[in-house]
């Protein structure tokens, strides 16, 4: 029997020192453990925060090639042509334009936005000439007035005093619901893009348009519509 200090009480010198080192080997394996516990904490926290990280990532770059993807420009309404008198054909179009569902606002100052215009006979890459920014406007005629002035086009085909036919194909934008005289488009505001033609690309009847409205982030907002047969001043189209 082992007795105080490891002295053998049987007179056996080589259990005490054998019995010694089977004590220091166990704390030493204690602390080893330890150690690898605490290791496999610290990787173990590295990994999952990593991982947190990747997976935030991935959910931004899949929120913005959704955005990307998807136009964030829908039409609102009745897309509308003015007819001329005199050339039975249009020489103005309307579209209504807002911002689409689960889309942020949309800048549509000339710089970020690009109108292209398409039909049987012409093709223009951008006529985009700019946005009225301030106040509202109830009628196309007053929006082109206030255009001409504002020299974002050149001619008025609807003056009612001295109509006159713009020497280019040009596009506005106007706001029916204009809540901070600004030229972006909030969720909570309406606006008109008017496409104004000079006379050579008039759409005629049984013609057919195409608009792409192109804003600086997300897919452009396609517009095709037929030209029907001309009767009223403002005419639908399908």
């Amino acid at each position: 029997m082992p007795g105080l200090y490891g002295i053998d009480m049987d007179n056996n010198p080589s259990n005490v020192g054998r019995r010694t080192r089977r004590g220091v080997i166990g704390i030493e394996a204690a602390i080893v453990l330890i150690a690898f516990v605490i290791v496999a904490a610290a990787l173990s926290f590295v990994v999952l925060n990593a991982g947190f990280t990747t997976t935030q990532q991935a959910k931004t770059t899949v929120s913005q090639g959704l955005q990307t993807s998807s136009s964030v420009l829908g039409v609102s309404g009745t897309v509308v042509g003015h007819v001329n008198g005199t050339s039975s054909s249009m020489d103005v179009i309307t579209i209504p334009i807002r911002v689409a569902s689960g889309s942020n606002n949309v800048d549509l100052q000339k710089s970020l936005v690009s109108v292209k215009y398409f039909s049987k006979t012409v093709s223009y890459d951008n006529i985009y000439a700019g946005t009225l920014e301030t106040g509202t406007f109830a009628s196309l005629s007053d929006a082109l007035a206030a255009a001409k002035t504002a020299s974002l086009i050149d001619q008025n085909p609807l003056d009612g005093t001295s109509p006159a036919t713009p020497t280019n194909s040009t596009a506005i934008v106007y706001w029916s619901t204009n809540e901070n005289n600004n030229k972006v488009l909030d969720k909570s505001e309406s606006a008109i893009l008017a496409i104004v033609f000079k006379s050579a690309d008039r759409p005629a009847q049984l013609d057919s348009l195409k608009v792409e409205v192109s804003p600086s982030i997300g897919a452009p907002l396609t517009v095709e519509r037929n030209v029907p047969t001309l009767t009223n001043t403002y005419t639908d189209l399908a």
